[in-house]
């Protein structure tokens, strides 16, 4: 992971922006593939021909103000896929995916799976998943491992540095500072189990 961009960092305060690059090798028959982070209130990734409109409904992000309102940003949380021969936009917690542009997404329309109209919000589905009431529509098998590289992203903000991560030693090997802080203050007793990578 490589910090491209840290607008106003320093030892005590996260950037005001921040640009990540996360480099992933192949794995079994699936190519190289890289991963882009942007964040900050005027840090947006180039968007693709098509991208139609930049804000979206919503109803499922978290109020981001005192008074529990939601204040739309020039740009939405949301994502950005480009895969071999197709792009893909879509927003924030869970959102569907949609084709773009919207040509291309009305030519593939017959083609494309229906998806299942949603019982419950992204929030409400978390809950109800801990209950054993719905199946996560995020997976932890695969929010997990997304949740350990942007830990590791964050590393690299604080170091401000390139650093090589060994999936396979779970270690930062280019790096013996960025390296420690992945093992951080010892968790309290009984829950050691808990802190392993």
């Amino acid at each position: 992971m490589e910090p491209l961009k840290l607008t106003g960092a320093n030892d005590f305060f996260f950037p005001q922006e921040t640009t990540l690059r996360f480099k992933f090798g192949p794995r079994g028959d699936m190519p190289p593939v890289e991963m882009m982070w942007y964040d900050g209130q005027k840090n947006f990734p180039p968007l693709p021909a098509g991208y139609g409109p930049t804000t979206n409904n919503a109803a499922d992000v978290p109020a981001t103000n005192m008074d529990g309102t939601f204040t739309p940003s020039a740009l939405s949380p949301g994502k950005i896929i480009y895969s071999k021969e197709l792009t893909f936009k879509g927003g924030s917690h869970g959102a569907t995916l949609e084709i773009i542009p919207k040509e291309k997404a009305a030519e593939m329309a017959s083609r494309l799976p229906e998806v299942p109209a949603s019982p419950s919000n992204h929030f409400a589905n978390f809950l109800l998943a801990c209950q054993g009431l719905e199946k996560t529509r995020s997976p932890f098998e695969l929010f997990g491992p997304m949740c350990q590289t942007f830990a590791l992203g964050v590393v690299a903000i604080r170091t401000g540095r390139k650093l090589t991560f060994d999936a396979a030693s779970k270690t930062i090997v280019n790096d013996p500072f960025a390296n420690a802080l992945l093992v951080g203050n010892p968790p309290r007793r009984g829950w050691e189990a808990y802190y392993n990578m």
